[in-house]
C-alpha cells in the first residue's frame, strides 16, 4: 500500500492531470523527493531553502506538517497527503 497524495489543481500539469498520485516515503521529505522523481517540477513548487514554501501548505491526515515536525513528519502506507496551495484575495 503506498501513500495518496492528492494534488492541487494549480499542480496538476506537474502530474499528467491527475488529482491525487501513490508515492512512498518515511518522512514529508522523502516522499516529496519521490515524487520529483515521478513528475518533474513539484518539488521546486513545494520545498524552497529546505523548507516549506510560504504559501504551500500540506497536511499528513488531516494533521498541518507545520505542528507535527515540518519536512521531517512521518508518513507511512495508507496515509493521505494533501496540498493546499494558501489562497489570498481581497
Amino acid at each position: 500500500m503506498a501513500i495518496e497524495v492528492r494534488i492541487p489543481t494549480i499542480l496538476r500539469p506537474y502530474t499528467g492531470g491527475e488529482r491525487a498520485v501513490e508515492s512512498t516515503g518515511a518522512t514529508v521529505a522523502e516522499l516529496i523527493d519521490t515524487l520529483e522523481s515521478q513528475h518533474a517540477g513539484l518539488k521546486e513548487r513545494l520545498v524552497e531553502d529546505g523548507a516549506v514554501r510560504r504559501f504551500v501548505n500540506i497536511y499528513v491526515n488531516d494533521e498541518d506538517i507545520r505542528f507535527t515536525g515540518h519536512l521531517e513528519t512521518a508518513v507511512g502506507d495508507g496515509d493521505t497527503v494533501v496540498i493546499l496551495p494558501a489562497v489570498a484575495g481581497g
